[in-house]
């Protein structure tokens, strides 16, 4: 993303200062360095300049104007407050010989052995709000780019945000927004709010110089003061170092595309491993692809046997006939690089590596040896260390787990082949529709980005969910999901909330990106959708295809019990809902059908004695109005309407609409005796998503509808 049109960086000084202090070994750069490449970006800081005696810096002071701060400059002490070499405020000569002679005392006290460079001097910054632009090489995402509240309190609160750098003007202004302190910089309480254009173009002009220099470890910004009038960064901090991260081998869309057509709609499969033993992995495997009917052929492989379930097995799968599409591989660890030589030789573009005892036991080389064998031949590795996969459309059940043949719109991947189960058992437990299941394991190979790619494209999927640990390349992942989310939408379940990395920061901006902190905002960037855990990603997997999407923001509570449109309501406020705001012929509409103890307004109280009419009546004329975009009920179980009346009433009506063109999303939070379960699952069946027993899960399942649908650009406002 380009600079804004007003900035003209100067990268050859850039590039000069840099190889000075590379070449000295250093990993920090100096005040005044700093201040040369500040310079050069157009970022805007103070008058300043280096003063090696007392007398230089009052005779500096009276140049620059009092008053005026004094910094020690040294490349070994970093933070600088810590190290009590900062004095602000300084109004006279006195004061600059005073403040110049205590802080370098603090400065050799602090670290005897750092070289002082002197003492910087300069003019002191007009009054702002003190916010925080900084950068840091983030492991999975590579250079990102951070903005907050800031100031010497700014790791206490740690309220700032994160985006993949360089960032647009776009990112840049909805960071000004996602910050939980955002009120602050439109102005409270009279003040005037910040000069918003300028302060975006600071964090897009420092996203833009970490990224043109890569050996930029870290910078910071902190405090920038903002105002009405612009901004000006008091401090600038810049860290070098850091080893680039290997080259990792990537693949063309369509080669991507390619591979994993062969991968998910196989024609030929080879068992490597395949046995007639129960409760062998082979075993299973083979049992599992000839009864889930898989149509294409099925190859054992096995040294020992000349048939195995009634088909040929073959010793070699060199002498496999044809060209399989996929190897599946249930044969111990320790053969498997052999065995996948010879799936290379015969040129078998799909190997998936079901075996456990590599990287996830410390065998690091043995699985670097499959890898290096693999890009030898132009394999493509599923796992090792999965549970296999499943593509229901294919018959495929390419697994040792139990068999799951309920086709439908959802594609289910996991790390973790426990979790991966917990999928298996949801979908069943629901009857939820799956394309497909898939292990990905240690990911020797095949990642998310890769199926993101492919389920992107797959016309049986409708929706994607995603538990996993870790992303091999965070920006190829952040690319796939951009060209998926505007089609479909992507839920991720991401384990794992440490901070960790951030201990070993050497600036503000490093220690507040923890690593959760920057998977949230980054994930948000990319318009995935982001589950708190494992059954609300099952939960939004499930519920998202069967929501029609939402053309406004305008929801309305029709409830049966008063209690619930309480609850109800707050959920709505939980999830970014808005609330619509009744208008009065509407209100008027509703109250005609309610009794006069009832409540109109939002949520709309029709009480729990109303017969099945009053439901009907109402969620007709929710239904029926253009101004209200989607409905959430809340049932409350009575004799007069019971639970299995209530949701047969609901779906015809739904139904009738639907046929009509008028399609809303409708979720339902059903609370009474067991008889609602079977009503719930009823409701579900026939699109309205709807939950027993509370008030949070269907509004939950609406939010992360209208997530996707700002994020795919179907509702406006971005993520």
């Amino acid at each position: 993303m380009p600079l804004p049109a007003t900035a003209r960086p100067d990268r050859a000084a850039v590039r000069a200062v840099l190889d000075a202090a590379l070449t000295e070994g250093r990993s920090a750069l100096t005040a005044p360095e700093a201040k040369r490449i500040a310079d050069a970006y157009d970022i805007p800081v103070p008058a300043e300049a280096l003063a090696e005696c007392a007398d230089e810096a009052v005779a500096l002071a009276d140049r620059i104007g009092f008053p005026v701060a004094l910094k020690i400059v040294s490349p070994e002490i970093v933070h600088k407050t810590d190290a009590g070499g900062v004095r602000i405020g300084v109004t006279s000569h006195a004061e600059v010989r005073a403040a110049f002679t205590t802080i370098v005392a603090n400065a050799r006290r602090h670290d005897p052995a750092a070289a002082i460079l002197g003492v910087q001097v300069q003019q002191m910054v007009p009054a702002g709000t003190e916010v925080i632009v900084g950068t840091v090489t983030d492991p999975t995402f590579g250079k990102i780019v951070a903005f907050g509240l800031g100031g010497v309190l700014v790791e206490v609160l740690k309220d700032i945000t994160f985006r993949l750098a360089p960032a647009s003007e776009d990112d840049a202004l909805s960071m000004l927004d996602s910050i939980r302190a955002a009120e602050v910089l439109r102005g409270v309480r009279g003040g005037a709010a910040v000069d918003r254009t300028t302060l975006s173009h600071l964090i897009v002009g420092v996203s833009q110089l970490a990224a043109d220099f890569p050996e930029i470890a870290e910078i910071d910004l902190n405090p920038v003061f903002a105002s009405a009038d612009g901004v000006m960064a008091a401090d600038v901090r810049i860290l070098l170092g850091g080893e680039p991260a290997a080259p990792r081998r990537s693949y063309s869309r369509e080669e991507i595309l390619t591979s994993m057509r062969r991968l998910m709609q196989p024609r030929s499969v080879a068992v490597i491993g395949a046995s007639n033993e129960e409760g062998k992995i082979g075993n299973s495997v083979m049992k599992n692809l000839v009864a889930g009917g898989f149509p294409g052929d099925i190859h054992p492989v096995n040294r020992k046997a000349d048939d195995i379930l009634g088909r040929k097995a073959y010793k070699s799968v060199m002498d496999v006939p044809g060209e399989p599409d996929v190897a599946v591989f249930a044969i111990p660890a320790q053969f498997v690089a052999a065995a996948l030589e010879e799936v290379g030789r015969k040129g078998i573009p799909n190997a998936v590596l079901i075996p456990s005892g590599f990287a996830e036991t410390g065998e690091h080389a043995l699985q670097d040896e499959l890898v290096t064998i693999a890009e030898r031949y132009g394999v493509r590795l599923l796992g090792p260390n999965i549970y296999g996969y499943y593509s229901t459309w294919h018959d495929l059940c390419a697994t040792f787990c139990t068999p799951y043949d309920v086709r439908g719109g959802v594609a289910l991947t996991s790390q973790s082949g426990g979790i991966g189960m917990a999928i298996l058992g949801f979908a069943r437990s629901t009857k939820t529709g799956v394309s497909a299941i898939v292990g990905l394991g240690n990911k020797s190979d095949l990642d998310e980005d890769d199926l993101l790619t492919w389920f992107g494209e797959d016309p049986n999927t409708q929706c994607i969910a995603m538990h996993l640990e870790d992303l091999k390349d965070g920006r190829a992942f952040v690319e796939a999901a951009r060209a998926t989310v505007p089609k479909k939408p992507v839920v991720v379940l991401k384990a794992g909330r440490t901070s960790a990395g951030a201990k070993a920061a050497g600036s503000h901006t490093g220690a507040l990106a923890g690593d959760d902190a920057v998977y949230e905002d980054i994930l948000k960037q990319a318009g995935v959708i982001r589950a708190p855990g494992l059954n609300e990603m099952l939960e939004y997997a499930r519920a998202l295809p069967v929501l029609p999407t939402p053309k406004g923001d305008n929801v309305v509570i029709i409830t049966g019990a008063g209690g619930s449109g309480v609850l109800l309501s707050d959920a709505i406020v939980d999830n970014g809902l808005s609330l619509m705001e009744i208008p009065d012929d509407l209100d008027a509409a509703f109250k005609a059908f309610i009794p006069p103890f009832g409540a109109a307004g939002n949520p709309i109280d029709i009480t729990g004695g109303e017969p099945p009419s009053t439901y009907e009546a109402t969620i007709r004329l929710g239904l029926e109005d253009p101004r209200i975009h989607s409905l959430v009920l809340g049932y409350w179980h009575t004799i007069v309407t019971p639970p299995m009346v209530f949701a047969e009433l609901t779906a015809r009506v739904v139904a009738e609409f639907r046929a009509r063109g008028i399609e809303k999303p409708v979720v339902a939070s059903l609370a009474g005796d067991i008889e609602v379960e079977e009503a719930c699952q009823y409701l579900f069946e026939r699109g309205v998503v709807a939950y027993p027993y509370t008030t949070e899960k269907p509004v939950a399942a609406l939010g992360a509808k209208y997530r996707w649908a700002r994020a795919a650009g179907l509702l406006g406002g971005g993520t």
